[in-house]
């Protein structure tokens, strides 16, 4: 399948250096409903947007700029090219914000309902449009079956939403860091690679020297070990390019165990399974039809080695076996986890498609 020409396929740092303007950004801090900090980044291009807002949430122990890589033509790019009035949001699991012990629950009581009444005060609009990945997508979903963002009228959710089905070894490999490594270290950090202090961390680092070599780039091994069983976990190196292979060093930290026990539960469950007792949340995620009319597209790499694409079918299935025809599933073939932002042919492959299922009926 072949693509129109983009407007302006160059990065915005070469836009600048050309005298194209480039996206500018503005943060905007926002108060989660528990006290916690958390910031939205609005990026706006050379025109004023003609379309409403778009909500990015990133996934775990990452920041919102994993949707800004330096790739040349990026996903924000595309979204302000179409018209969109574009935000990203730093939630607790975000590592621009201090290191928390935080779960799904929390993110979905606290951070992801307040970010949306920001958004929609911010920009006057009353209904807005999200594109969320990962542990953003498996919490924002949390929040969205409970009812709590009712302004929402699509989701693009990435990866995995209700049902988390991961590989076997990946499966057993936390197990084990929910029964052992928990009780003995906070986070799990693939900074490490870099520098990892005594103890747990030191010989977390050597495991991860003895059994990953795939490639020269220690905190994208870490980042293997620490999210699966992969090697590579979150992409294939043939989708990334050089630049983005080495600027992921910089875009991975602290990720909270008590997320990794959480989602432990929840894979042995087949369901996302809520750990704190809120009474926004329902005890179970399945226990009645989904408090939301929002139009969901349930989206996977084909490769994913961190979630597998089953994870998406599962939870599209049941969504779409309560509302027959309303929601979607998109599989990209050659893309895996996080490779389906990061890829270096992803503006080619994969954006056109996200676009399309923003885009659809509301």
């Amino acid at each position: 399948m072949t693509y129109p020409a983009a407007p302006d396929d160059r990065p915005a740092s070469e836009r600048a250096s050309t005298g194209a303007p480039a996206p500018r950004r503005r943060s905007v801090p926002f108060t989660a409903g528990d006290g916690h900090p958390g910031t939205l980044v609005h990026v706006t291009g050379p025109t004023p947007p003609s379309r409403g807002p778009v909500l990015l949430i990133h996934g775990a122990g990452v920041r919102a700029d994993i949707f800004l890589p330096p790739t040349g033509r990026t996903m924000v790019d595309v979204l302000l090219d179409a018209g969109y009035d574009v935000w990203l949001e730093n939630w607790r699991a975000s590592i621009d914000l201090p290191p928390h012990p935080w779960t799904l629950d929390q993110a979905a009581v606290f951070d992801h309902p307040v970010a949306v009444r920001r958004v929609l005060e911010e920009t006057g609009a009353d209904h807005l449009k999200v594109l969320a990945h990962c542990q953003g997508s498996t919490s924002f979903m949390m929040a969205a079956v409970a009812g709590l963002v009712p302004q929402v009228t699509t989701i693009v959710s990435n990866a995995v939403s209700l049902h988390p089905v991961i590989p076997g070894l990946a499966r057993a490999k936390l197990a084990l860091a929910a029964l052992c490594v928990r009780h003995l270290i906070d986070y799990m950090n693939p900074q490490w690679g870099r520098h990892a202090p005594a103890g747990i961390p030191r010989i977390l680092d050597g495991i991860v020297r003895l059994t990953h070599h795939e490639c020269d780039n220690a905190v994208c091994r870490h980042v293997s070990f620490t999210y699966g069983a992969g090697f590579p976990t979150l992409w294939s190196h043939e989708n990334l390019d050089a630049a983005t292979h080495a600027w992921i060093s910089g875009e991975f930290g602290p990720c909270s165990m008590a997320f990794f026990h959480q989602m432990a539960r929840s894979v042995r469950a087949g369901r996302l399974v809520c750990v704190e007792g809120h009474a926004e949340l329902p005890r179970d995620v399945l226990q009645h039809p989904p408090r939301t009319d929002a139009r969901i597209v349930f989206m996977a790499g084909q490769d994913n080695k961190c979630y597998l694409a089953e994870s998406q079918i599962r939870s599209f299935r049941y969504f779409d076996a309560l509302r027959p025809g309303h929601h979607a599933l998109l599989l990209v073939p050659g893309y895996g986890h996080l490779d389906v932002f990061l890829g270096r042919h992803a503006a080619r492959d994969v954006f056109p498609q996200v676009l399309e299922a923003l885009d659809g009926p509301d």
